[in-house]
């Protein structure tokens, strides 16, 4: 697995982080306790498996921890797709929005959205040439 990819618990501490740019245990287990109804514990731990992993840091405040992201949801995000990209589609992007096309209603505007994206990118294409 790439540095920035996280499983479903490290995202979710992750978007509790990048959300209040910074946040102790206790304000993490809150943010994720009637989503999730994990233990403090699990919460501290996950935490210090993601500051050995290099995805956030701390500072302490009070004797607390207060832990930040050191990555951006971008990042992550970017990271997380390529993967999936790469393992699912050979690392075709065409067959991945053929797939998420086929595979969810999508109405008009989120056509003309995509005819939008599509048409930016190959202007950008162009440009570079």
């Amino acid at each position: 697995m790439g540095k920035h990819t996280l499983g479903e618990l490290q995202h979710a501490i992750m978007q509790v982080l990048w959300a209040r740019d910074e946040a102790t245990v206790a304000e993490v287990h809150e943010a994720l306790f009637d989503e999730r109804g994990l233990a403090p514990t699990t919460i501290a731990t996950m935490l210090r498996k993601m500051e050995d992993k290099g995805v956030v840091a701390h500072r302490v405040e009070d004797r607390h921890f207060v832990y930040q992201a050191t990555v951006s949801e971008d990042a992550v995000r970017s990271t997380m797709v390529s993967e999936l990209l790469d393992r699912l589609f050979a690392g075709d992007p065409a067959a991945l929005v053929s797939h998420l096309v086929a595979d969810h209603d999508i109405d008009e505007a989120e056509v003309e959205r995509l005819r939008a994206l599509l048409n930016h990118a190959e202007a950008r294409k162009d440009e570079n040439r």
